[in-house]
């Protein structure tokens, strides 16, 4: 509990910034008071975490750029390239935008659609950023039932994308795109280095504005809107909670890091651990902007399948935490 509350959850941090508040003439009580406490609070631990897992993260990709990740991808078939593909999917950036161009550089090396699939479903969804964020907040059990679910939802989306044989389905520019076999570098430690921080600072320009917007989101819920409120649409006995989370989540962009404070607030405020979990998996996996990039990869028909496929998978993971997630509580 100490690791969970102290050293990911920042608690400390919190503690702190309250007593700052105070010192500037701040009322414990007030709205305004708990808005700007959960903001800066939550900002720094984010940003803190952030920085530090994008740099370890990072330094381990160096180890598996896309040429290196096609030839060990290439020595395996079936099931266990779909389960390779997934696990190398947690490896990759915080947003499925980011994953897309990695998508197509498989696919056009000649890596089973399937197994591409499987790496595009997984990479926004438990890369070993959720992992941490997830287990400061709710703790190591939610944490991992939460990575291991998104990993089997990844292993059987591509299962069922490569039986229903749709290869024509991916645009054509990518299908005959040539198969160029690159020289694999192998940087020395430094340059692994440099690598990683240029990565933590790329990452947080980008994901800085999300951040702050899904902070600021979270802070309202949390001091404003009214727990009963929250209870009456997303309690985890509403059946229609889950499918109204998945879909308000679709047409926002963002990554864990800018999920994870409103899903905090909304789970603080009543609302069931499975319909705050599809929130998240519904902004990470299908947003339209993730949905308008791979657009420009593949056909209609295997977008639509690939949405249908997620949706479904996201809504049955929320209803089974709404049933038996306080098991994990």
């Amino acid at each position: 509990m100490f690791f969970q509350n102290q050293i990911l959850g920042m608690k400390w941090i919190n503690t702190l910034v309250g007593k700052l508040l105070m010192l500037i003439g701040l009322n414990d009580k007030s709205i305004i008071y708990g808005i700007l406490k959960f903001f800066i609070y939550d900002t720094i631990k984010i940003f803190i975490l952030l920085s530090v897992l994008i740099f370890f993260i990072s330094y381990i990709q160096s180890y598996f750029p896309p040429e290196k990740t096609k030839k060990i991808l290439e020595k395996f078939k079936g099931i266990k390239i779909n389960i390779l593909a997934a696990l190398l999917g947690t490896l990759t950036p915080f947003c499925s935008c980011s994953s897309i161009p990695l998508f197509i550089g498989f696919t056009s090396a000649g890596i089973p659609i399937g197994a591409t699939f499987s790496f595009l479903i997984s990479s926004p969804l438990v890369d070993l950023g959720s992992l941490v964020l997830l287990t400061s907040i709710f703790g190591i059990k939610i944490a991992i039932a939460y990575v291991v679910v998104g990993l089997i939802l990844a292993v059987i989306g591509g299962i069922i994308i490569e039986k229903s044989n749709m290869e024509n389905q991916i645009e054509e520019f990518i299908r005959k795109a040539p198969n160029v076999d690159i020289e694999i570098k192998n940087p020395s430690i430094k340059e692994r280095l440099l690598f990683a921080r240029e990565k933590v600072v790329d990452t947080v320009k980008n994901v800085a504005p999300y951040i702050f917007i899904g902070v600021f989101i979270g802070a309202i819920i949390h001091n404003v809107i009214p727990s009963v409120f929250i209870e009456k649409i997303l309690g985890s006995e509403k059946w229609y909670s889950v499918p109204i989370a998945t879909i308000v989540g679709v047409p926002i962009y963002a990554d864990i890091f800018g999920t994870v404070p409103i899903a905090e607030s909304l789970f603080n405020k009543g609302a069931g651990l499975g319909t705050v979990l599809s929130f998240m998996m519904g902004v990470t996996a299908i947003s339209f902007p993730s949905m308008i990039m791979l657009r420009k990869a593949v056909k209609p028909k295997l977008l639509t399948l690939f949405f249908v496929i997620v949706t479904m998978g996201i809504l049955f993971i929320g209803y089974i935490f709404n049933i038996f997630g306080y098991m994990l509580i």
